[in-house]
């Protein structure tokens, strides 16, 4: 099995491999413990690492797709949560095993991604200490949640033979959603599921679209912050 990247895999278009990076970033900095990130996809009976986040060791994903054995590779094949806390102890995948310790990964946590309504995907999170995602397994499940519509939403678009811009502009939609949803987990210290459903309510009873609405919140939080700064 060979790694491919999003634009060669999917629509072959500039910039939509870079949405969903933007994702494993944002995944990184939410989930507690995360130092790394990636988003694995069984595309014509192929693993893909869709995106990485910044700070991935080089060939983390693709070693599990070559030996055809590790986390990422169960939670995709099997949609069953995989969690090793602790690499030096775990013995389900020992070629993997080794090298993951090697390239400094000590914890890892695969959530899977439910893409059509079958397990064909996982959101792989990394940790560099043994023990590091425990506090972190429930944010890294809400935010597989997110992950998933992003990425169901691009191969709704790519069956339905639509343009590469169209792809854009629906996670871009996407992205603006999760921005306003961590403004406002951030301002009213609530959970991702209420703010959420706060934005959903706000946009009915002002009978604004959602995406308009979260883009009005992320602009003027964005305005704030730069007169803040002056």
């Amino acid at each position: 099995m060979t790694s491919e990247t999003l634009d060669q895999a999917m629509v072959r278009s500039n910039g939509l491999d870079t949405l969903l990076r933007d994702l494993t970033d944002r995944a990184v900095r939410e989930v507690p413990g995360a130092v790394a990130c990636s988003i694995t996809v069984r595309r014509a009976d192929r693993l893909l690492t869709l995106a990485g986040s910044t700070g991935l060791p080089s060939g983390l994903d693709l070693r599990q797709y070559e030996y055809g054995s590790g986390p990422c590779v169960t939670a995709a094949r099997t949609g069953v949560e995989q969690y090793a806390p602790d690499l030096a102890a775990e013995d389900r995948w020992p070629a993997y095993r080794d090298y993951a310790l090697a390239a400094g990964v000590c914890s890892v946590l695969a959530v899977p991604l439910p893409v059509d309504g079958e397990p064909s995907a996982a959101l792989n999170v990394y940790g560099d200490r043994a023990g590091s995602l425990a506090a972190g397994r429930p944010a890294a499940r809400v935010f597989a949640a997110r992950v998933a519509d992003a990425v169901n939403t691009a191969l709704r678009i790519e069956r339905l033979g639509q343009s590469a811009a169209d792809v854009r502009t629906a996670l871009l939609s996407r992205s603006v959603i999760d921005q306003a949803i961590g403004i406002l987990m951030a301002r009213e210290r609530i959970d991702a599921a209420r703010a959420l459903e706060r934005l959903r309510r706000a946009s009915q009873e002002r009978n604004v679209k959602l995406r308009d609405l979260c883009d009005q919140l992320v602009a003027r939080t964005a305005d704030g912050s730069s007169r803040g700064r002056k």
